[in-house]
Parts: C-alpha cells; structure tokens; sequence
C-alpha cells in the first residue's frame, strides 16, 4: 500500500496526519483512543483514532482539491 500524506508535513515527522492511499481509502495518523472508555462498540482489529478537527477539514479540502 503506498500512503501519500493529504496535508502537509509537520517538522518533526510525527505528528498526526491523514494519508490518502493508492486504494482508493484514508488512513489516519493520531492518538489512540480506548473504545469501551468512549463507549464505541468495535470489531476486532478494528481501533478508534483521534485528530484535530482542523487537520480533518484541511484533508477534506484536499481530496476536493482545494487548497488547505
């Protein structure tokens, strides 16, 4: 799977982060959040994500090709 990143890189290289993949799907980069804590039911391998809403609407604006 080759990952391409929506928004641009922080300067640490760490940071949370939206990728659009070449299969057509998003992956997510962020802070683990405990399902059952947040009262989210879960299938397995399946893991909940946290981001800023910012960064969300910035990948958004991406995939539409507008500028973040």
């Amino acid at each position: 799977m080759q990952l391409t990143p929506a928004t641009p890189a922080c300067n640490t290289g760490a940071c949370p982060q939206v990728y659009f993949t070449d299969r057509g799907t998003v992956v997510i980069q962020g802070s683990g959040l405990d399902a059952a804590e947040a009262g989210v039911p879960t299938s397995e391998g399946e893991v909940l994500v946290e981001i800023t809403r910012e960064l969300f609407l910035a990948a958004a604006a991406a995939d539409r090709g507008e500028p973040a």
